[in-house]
């Protein structure tokens, strides 16, 4: 009977283990992950709804150029419908979880800056649709940036927290029923190699440790880890 899939240690996932112990990634911050993401949407959803609505409650002209000033801004019939319908995205997404509005606020974020750009190519003209002003464009440019960061929040990192939703088990390598350990030398091995890993982290290695973790740095397969390891019993201790 073919052996499960294991999912291989690796010393980024040492890495997240140790951290704690370490005091470099604070217990829980994978958890602040989706909070974060969940309110800055609605936080920013509820900003951009209450321009619209002041807009509508405005009476502005659908597609006039010139606009008229809400909250500091220049807006029109347009735009305010515009602000409405991406408040109320960004606060679905919010409800619906985490990722989607992490994914959500991303895309939005890029819109927002295009926007920015394309009608700062318009201002002062007939193609000004969204009765844009350098106000509007500066607020575009502040709300696409603040919708990247928390949308990428805790979501691109080369070092995740375990707790993260991110931090999921397709991120890690496996190896293959051929690669496990089968002889107590190699579930030995196997062991220690993780203390090792863990101990560098955590800048407690001993020297050997961190010969042994540099050398299996240059292989791929935990297997070709695993005889990177063994070959340091085999061979003599280096001196000095």
């Amino acid at each position: 009977m073919a052996l499960p899939l294991l999912h291989r240690s690796r010393p980024d996932g040492a890495a997240r283990a140790g951290s704690d112990a370490s005091g470099s990634t604070p217990a829980g911050l994978g958890a602040r992950v989706p909070v974060v993401q969940r309110v800055g949407a609605i936080a920013v959803a509820l900003v951009v709804l209450g321009f619209g609505l002041l807009g509508f409650a405005g009476g502005l002209d659908y597609f006039s150029t010139s606009g008229q000033s809400i909250a500091g801004l220049s807006s029109n019939g347009l735009l305010s419908t515009i602000s409405v319908v991406t408040a109320v995205v960004l606060i679905a997404a919010a409800f619906r979880g985490a990722r989607v509005a992490s994914t959500v606020m991303i895309v939005i974020g890029v819109l927002f800056l295009v926007s920015a750009l394309a009608n700062l190519a318009v201002l002062d003209s007939r193609f000004n649709i969204l009765a844009f002003r350098f106000s509007n464009v500066v607020f575009s440019v502040v709300a696409g940036l603040l919708l990247l960061l928390l949308g990428a929040y805790g979501r691109v990192s080369g070092h995740l927290p375990a707790d993260s939703p991110y931090a999921t088990a397709g991120d890690e390598d496996v190896f293959t029923p051929e690669e496990q350990p089968s002889t107590p030398a190699e579930f030995a091995a196997e062991r220690a190699m993780r203390d090792a890993e863990v101990a560098v982290v955590q800048h407690v290695a001993t020297a050997d440790q961190r010969r042994r973790v540099a050398a299996m740095a240059g292989v791929r397969t935990r297997g070709e880890r695993r005889e990177v390891w063994l070959s340091f019993d085999r061979s003599p201790e280096p001196q000095g």
